[in-house]
Formats: structure tokens, C-alpha cells, sequence
């Protein structure tokens, strides 16, 4: 009756067009620092859901689906750190990096954290993110 070619485009009809990320929406005007800093916190709360979906056992086609939202998670992150670039004033920034650091944390990309911890200038707030995560400490460093 049907066809396996046929079904195969029926069942295209029911997938729902993924829309595009925070971090893929191009913004038109410069972002200041605060622009730049609510964007940040944009971009890692969205692609904390992302890892948070990481984390959880899969079904059907798992492998896939982590495969692509690791892609998606990495381009997350690259366009945080393109962004906190831009951010002059230190405080602000320190705050973007250490969003980025969580971030990087809760999907154990724990090398990358840790280069970015060393980029934060404030001394309580390194030590505030060593203390909420202590895997952040270097071993190698440490002995």
C-alpha cells in the first residue's frame, strides 16, 4: 500500500523546524558592556539547557542527538567567549567569564574552565567559584 519511500515523507511533515539559538541570532547594532553581559547570560542559560539534555540518558537515535548538541553547546560557548571580549569594564566582565565557567563545569569541560578561572582579575570571586566547585582546582598544579 505504502511505500517505505512515502512514509518517509509523511513523517517529515510532524518535524518541527528547530528555531535558531541565542548565539545564532546575528544582533544589527555593537552591543555595549551591559548588552554584552545580558547577552552572555542569554546564551548560558539556553545552552545550559542544552547540556542539561546532554546529561540525560537517551532514547532512540542518543548518539545523534548528544552529537549535535555537543556541536551546538561548543558554538555556544565560542560565541560567549567572542562576546566577553568586547566587555571593558572588569567587574562585568569577571561576572560574563565566571557564567561561562558554570557552564563549562556542568558538562565537565573542566580544562577550559580552568584557563578561564586564571582570566578572572578578582580575587574573592576565583575564590568563590573554586569553593561552589572544586573540581576546578589543577591537581597538577596543586603538587
Amino acid at each position: 500500500m505504502f511505500s517505505g519511500i512515502k512514509g518517509a515523507r509523511a513523517m517529515r511533515w510532524f518535524e518541527k523546524e528547530r528555531k535558531p539559538d541565542v548565539w545564532e541570532v546575528a544582533d544589527d547594532q555593537p552591543l555595549g558592556d551591559i548588552g554584552a553581559a545580558h547577552k552572555i547570560r542569554n546564551i548560558c542559560v539556553s545552552a545550559g539547557a542544552i547540556a542539561e539534555k546532554m546529561a540525560a540518558p537517551g532514547g532512540r537515535d542518543a548518539e545523534k542527538k548528544r552529537a549535535d548538541d555537543a556541536q551546538r553547546y561548543q558554538a555556544a560557548i565560542k560565541c560567549a567567549l567572542e562576546i566577553v571580549m568586547q566587555i571593558s569594564h572588569d567587574s562585568m566582565r569577571d561576572v560574563s567569564v565566571s557564567q561561562i565557567i558554570k557552564l563549562c563545569v556542568q558538562v565537565d569541560h573542566l580544562k577550559t574552565a580552568r584557563v578561564l578561572l586564571r582570566a578572572i582579575q578578582s580575587e574573592k570571586m576565583r575564590a568563590e567559584l573554586v569553593a561552589d566547585h572544586p573540581k576546578l582546582i589543577d591537581q597538577d598544579a596543586a603538587n
